[in-house]
């Protein structure tokens, strides 16, 4: 009993007695939000649609509408891309810590955020002056958010090491170069809510199609297995 005693006294904590985990969990978890966010924006689209307005022709109805379709269209056009996103970089991510966690929640956070924000723009996109920047600033703080904690998440993965072993470390910078110019370009579709809001939007379009065309970390169609070596 006495030597079972002084074994007890002498552990100490350490980080090489925890067991590790991999990302399947996180990458589940994140694909339900993803599911949820998108299902919620339709259902708030259908509650608003035509068929709930009095009064009007269908024609007129589904005219006087086109702000929330507009909202719906761009904002799931984000939601999804930033879904693509998501599963490309953590395809290359094998195992998670505390932190990584953490950053991927945050992420999450701004991701379920969206609706709330879609919705806002919907009903102010023909608003006064004030009400259409002060919208659009609350959508891009949403989506400036994610952006910020995906690259916070990949930094992180890369500076702990949580990356397959495979991954050639060019194509891990390049990959955060990429990611790192997305918050640059909302802030830059932002700023053109100044010269017209409807503009902006058409903006925010555009850097969806942009990070749609394959670059690097993406999904590659003609991608062929290979027995070594990871493919870009």
């Amino acid at each position: 009993m006495a030597g079972a005693g002084a074994q007890e006294d002498g552990y100490r904590y350490g980080r090489g007695r925890e067991k590790a985990r991999d990302a399947a969990r996180v990458e589940t978890f994140s694909d339900g939000v993803f599911g949820v966010v998108l299902t919620v924006m339709a259902v708030e689209l259908l509650q608003t649609g035509p068929a709930r307005e009095s009064g009007r022709e269908l024609p007129d109805a589904l005219a006087h509408a086109w702000p929330s379709y507009l909202a719906y269209v761009i904002t799931f056009a984000i939601a999804g891309q930033v879904w693509i996103a998501h599963h490309n970089l953590w395809r290359y991510i094998v195992r998670v810590d505390q932190l990584l966690l953490v950053f991927n929640l945050f992420v999450l956070l701004f991701i379920a955020t969206i609706p709330f924000t879609a919705d806002l723009l919907s009903d102010n996109l023909r608003g006064s002056a004030t009400e259409q920047r002060l919208t659009a600033a609350l959508y891009v703080g949403t989506v400036l958010g994610e952006a910020l904690f995906v690259n916070l998440s990949w930094w992180w993965a890369r500076r702990r090491g949580l990356l397959h072993p495979d991954l050639d470390p060019r194509l891990a910078r390049a990959v955060a170069r990429r990611i790192l110019l997305k918050p640059l370009l909302y802030l830059l579709a932002f700023a053109v809510v100044f010269v017209d809001p409807i503009l902006s939007l058409c903006a925010y379009l555009l850097l969806v199609a942009f990070y749609l065309i394959g670059g690097p970390g993406d999904l590659r169609p003609s991608a062929r297995p290979s027995g070594g070596g990871s493919a870009a």
